[in-house]
């Protein structure tokens, strides 16, 4: 077979993940099981770990 060729990858875009004001402040909350430094990923229904695969569902509203 031949080789394909390998798409280049997509910088990680860290900045998003923060908001500066007065303060540099977390949008997003830690994992409870991973610690500090593992952001849950926020989805419509649920929060999210990719790490250890920690979910949280969100109320109905």
């Amino acid at each position: 077979m031949a080789k394909q060729p390998k798409k280049p990858k997509k910088p990680n875009q860290v900045w998003k993940l923060y908001e500066a004001k007065d303060k540099l402040t977390r949008k997003n909350v830690f994992c409870p099981k991973c610690g500090a430094g593992y952001f849950m990923a926020k989805h419509k229904e649920r929060t999210s770990c990719g790490k250890c695969g920690y979910t949280e569902m969100s109320k109905k509203q």
